[in-house]
């Protein structure tokens, strides 16, 4: 059930102009966010929304290039370092959706000013070691404030994060209790990456090899369960080539992961543990039966722990890799895909299978449709009456309602597989 009017107003600050402020809008994700607001919401319909940037020329290129049904977009030119700025945007808006990254190196100033502020506020980013900084320094603000902020509102992790919510509300309905086990498995995708996506990945990595804290955090499943007892049983690790009898196929570790099962596991916390304090949960990527199944796992694993080594990270990133502003042509965006399904079972045996599909590349063609439903999602359906201030996650905060804009508006499907057999080959 969608909001009133009533929760509407009282969900925003009393001087926003705006329901949603795109901060990075001349950023390569930003201008895809962009594009699929303008086409899905239009301007001067229903909803209410600006760009804005650091650079005012800039941003009224991008405007341009959107043509002449975005002529009306107010723009707003802000830059991540000056808070005062900052400040002032976060008085205009209900949401500020951020796609400057990476995050743990330009993302701060933006999530106090909005924690200060009472805006609400997401993001897409992945960089663990930084969303934990920010729940520990700037959560009881928000709370104070009202201030929603909800990060990982992209391909990480909606898709895992909004899986395993809606296979556990089907096994609830289907069983009357939930799954204590669950799987997630790429079956296929199809997509390129981006040179912002590379560098955040390689700033923490930078980070991690100076700081042994924030190794441990990278390796603690439940890291972001900040402020919660009960941290739940030793879980699967996912990093090892198995052959997985539930899909019929051989297994190989899923780069996403590292994020994705932090954020699942956030979310369980935060719903007060309806998963159960036992939950297991792990992510990984489907390569097929036989010989040739073993055999691409095996070289998955060999290429992705190779790909992180020190040395060959640094020249991956110098001569190989895209560079930040960079990324994936539109049609190789229109042609990507991804399809990833869940398995679950409970604790007396029952069994059920669920699909999430997206009919974009998962990292920037889908990443911008989920990150653009959430920000509407969030300044839209769900009143701060029902969802107060702090930080939250996509499944804790906006759960049905933003799985319905999903499927409605987004490409994204959620459904339940009944009789369907999960073995397949992950097409990289």
């Amino acid at each position: 059930m969608m909001a009133t009017d009533l929760d509407r107003m009282i969900s925003r600050p009393d001087a926003a102009t705006h329901e949603v402020v795109v901060f990075g809008a001349t950023s390569f994700v930003g201008k895809i966010l962009c594009r699929y607001l303008l086409d899905t919401h239009g301007v001067g319909r229903d909803l209410k929304w600006a760009l804005a940037g650091r650079s005012r020329q800039k941003l009224e290129k991008v405007r341009a290039d959107l043509g002449d049904a975005a002529g009306s977009l107010e723009l707003i030119e802000v830059d991540a370092t000056d808070e005062r700025s900052l400040r002032q945007m976060c008085q205009r808006a209900c949401v500020v959706v951020s796609t400057v990254g990476p995050y743990a190196l330009y993302g701060e100033p933006l999530v106090k000013a909005c924690a200060e502020s009472g805006t609400d506020y997401c993001d897409l980013t992945g960089e663990v070691q930084w969303i934990r900084r920010m729940i520990a320094r700037y959560e009881s603000t928000a709370k104070e404030t009202g201030s929603r902020i909800i990060h990982c509102c992209g391909f990480d992790s909606i898709p895992s994060d909004l899986g395993v919510w809606f296979l556990q509300q089907e096994a609830q309905a289907r069983f009357g209790k939930v799954c204590s086990r669950v799987k997630l498995r790429v079956k296929a995708a199809r997509g390129g990456v981006s040179g912002g996506t590379i560098a955040s990945l390689m700033n923490v990595l930078k980070e991690s090899s100076k700081d042994p804290e924030i190794r441990r955090q990278l390796a603690n499943p439940f890291s972001l369960c900040m402020g919660n007892s009960g941290q739940g049983v030793k879980q699967p690790s996912g990093n090892d080539i198995v052959f997985d009898k539930d899909f019929s196929s051989w297994t190989a570790p899923f780069i996403m992961s590292g994020i994705n099962t932090r954020i699942v596991h956030r979310s369980n916390a935060i719903l007060g543990y309806p998963y159960g304090n036992d939950f297991l949960y792990d992510e990984s990527v489907l390569t097929g039966t036989g010989l040739r199944g073993w055999s691409r796992a095996t070289a998955s694993k060999l290429g992705l722990g190779l790909a992180l080594l020190g040395p060959v990270r640094r020249m991956l990133a110098r001569f190989v890799l895209p560079k930040p502003g960079q990324g994936p042509s539109l049609q190789q965006q229109q042609q990507g895909f991804f399809d990833i399904q869940l398995f679950g079972r409970t604790d007396t045996g029952q069994t059920l299978r669920v699909r999430v599909a997206g009919d974009r590349d998962p990292g920037y063609g889908s990443t911008a449709k989920m990150l653009g439903e959430s920000a509407v999602c969030l300044a839209r359906d769900v009143s701060k009456a029902e969802c107060s201030g702090g930080f939250w996650t996509p499944a804790s905060a906006l759960g049905a309602r933003l799985l319905t804009r999903l499927s409605s508006n987004a490409g994204v499907a959620f459904e339940l597989l009944e009789g369907i057999t999960a073995a397949a080959t992950a097409e990289q």
